[in-house]
């Protein structure tokens, strides 16, 4: 037989084995050698309960999946610089309880010893898991450590521009990188941990909005050594002082820009820009944020003064001249020319005429909203100076409906932001109900707003529709509910 067939005694116990180098047997040379001596057989994982990141030292925490190749290389580099003695062969995680606490590394590492023997062994790292929240959640449950604020500011007694950017934040999922929100009696106050988001919405609300915005830093600290400066930055947002249905004056300059409208012009939505419509002649004109600083206007009336009306009777116009250098019209409308009475002076004789640009859904006998010019004292700059002649004497806004059986058969809702309020009133309430009111008769609103189905209202029969606008169920979204006993178990953990 060749030499090296032929069996050989171990030379510490005897056994018979097959020869090599170091002429022991397996159980021998690993009871005198030991290659995983030096690396740790246990160790420390820190993990945030709040964001479910792990901390990878020094500073950087990343998300990792149990048992995922992104958690072993995490633990792998913690025994980095004991293993780099020995050949790393396999690794892999050994099952265990989910919430123990405690992860598990199967090991298998070669090593030359004795003689240019290579000895193979298999041993177990187990790591506790420690909970340590990360700085980024430190500074969201702090809700005071910010160092960047987004004051958002509006002049006006209604709140229906804010509702209508409040949907928009929600739809663009703006408010996930707030620390905190906090609503103040004329705005809202967003905090962040840095200014690059701040800085994201200030440019998502010029873009929105008509607005102009101006920012400013205090400096908090500051390291003569590293030369790092901390500061606190603020980022002050002004939207223009025009809410929908507002009835205003504009200058005669602007009025002449626009296409030689009149002074007198109703706000029929207030998106990126402010639109007006003439009610005299259905002239339409948009103004943005820029155009409206350099030739500033304000509303004539608040929302509190709307008047109702019942229209007595009421011719539509089909054709009207247009002025020299008249700017477009709008097809949504129809020019009707009214005689209308106050409800309150029913028992009166007393009947206004006016032009109105409701001529598509008003009717003789309808309720209407509007403004009572005639009557009112009007402090204005512009308007003081007009001919009193070209004023007109009632401003109708909107046609009045029923609003208890409106809110009473409303199928859908809409989703809020979660943030600090002041105490509300039942001003508050009236105004919310306007917005919704709002997004029911504007289509165009409506595009921009995430509307959910509000399963908790059956949808009704139209035998008792009083021609209110609704909502058709094709433009609203179920709302998704996710719950861990929907499935139970192993399901309801792999939905959440």
């Amino acid at each position: 037989f060749p030499l090296s067939l032929c069996p050989s005694l171990c030379c510490q116990c005897g056994v018979p084995i097959p020869p090599n180098p170091a002429n022991m047997c397996v159980g021998c040379l690993r009871a005198q050698v030991d290659i995983t001596e030096g690396i740790p057989k246990q160790g420390t994982v820190h993990f945030c309960k709040q964001c479910e990141r792990y901390l990878q030292p020094p500073g950087t925490w990343i998300q990792c999946a149990l048992e995922s190749r992104e958690l072993l290389a995490l633990c792998l580099k913690k025994i980095k610089a004991s293993l780099s003695k020995v050949r790393l062969i396999d690794a892999g995680f050994i099952w265990t309880e989910p919430h123990s606490k405690r992860l598990k590394l199967k090991l298998t590492v070669q090593k030359e010893v004795i003689n240019g023997a290579v000895l193979q062994q298999v041993f177990v790292v187990e790591y506790v898991v420690q909970s340590q929240m990360c700085e980024d959640c430190h500074r969201i449950e702090a809700k005071d450590f910010w160092k960047a604020v987004v004051q958002v500011r509006q002049k006006t007694v209604h709140k229906k521009t804010f509702y209508y950017l409040e949907q928009l934040i929600l739809k663009h999922r703006l408010h996930q990188n707030t620390l905190r929100i906090k609503e103040i009696h004329d705005g809202l106050d967003f905090y962040y941990s840095s200014k690059q988001h701040a800085q994201k919405m200030v440019d998502f609300l010029q873009c929105t909005v008509p607005s102009r915005s101006k920012s400013s830093q205090r400096l908090i600290s500051h390291d003569i050594h590293s030369n790092v400066y901390n500061y606190k930055s603020t980022f002050s947002v002004e939207i223009v002082p025009i809410c929908k249905d507002n009835v205003v004056c504009l200058s005669p300059k602007l009025a002449q820009s626009l296409g030689n409208m009149s002074q007198i012009c109703v706000c029929i939505r207030v998106t990126s820009t402010i639109h007006l419509i003439d009610p005299r002649t259905l002239q339409i004109a948009e103004i943005d944020g820029n155009t409206y600083w350099r030739h500033p206007f304000n509303s004539l009336f608040h929302p509190k003064q709307l008047e109702e009306f019942i229209i007595m009777d009421i011719n539509r116009v089909h054709e009207k001249k247009k002025g020299a250098g008249a700017g477009a019209r709008s097809n949504k409308h129809t020019l009707a020319e009214a005689w209308v009475r106050k409800t309150s002076e029913l028992d009166t004789d007393h009947q206004y005429f006016c032009s109105t640009h409701l001529g598509h859904i008003l009717n003789p006998g309808d309720l209407v909203l509007g403004f009572d010019l005639a009557n009112c004292n009007l402090n204005d700059e512009f308007a003081n100076k007009m001919n009193p002649q070209h004023i007109p004497d009632v401003v109708l806004i909107k046609k009045s409906y029923d609003r208890s059986k409106r809110q009473r058969r409303r199928n859908w809702k809409l989703k809020e932001l979660e943030r600090d309020r002041e105490a509300t009133d039942t001003d508050d309430e009236r105004q919310y109900q306007d917005f919704l009111e709002d997004l029911e008769e504007d289509e165009t609103i409506r595009k921009n707003v995430n509307i959910y189905r509000n399963a908790d209202i059956p949808v009704e029969s139209d035998t008792d529709d009083d021609g209110a606008p609704r909502i058709s169920l094709a433009e609203m979204l179920e709302d998704l509910h996710i719950s861990q006993d929907a499935t139970g178990g192993e399901g309801a953990e792999m939905l959440t």
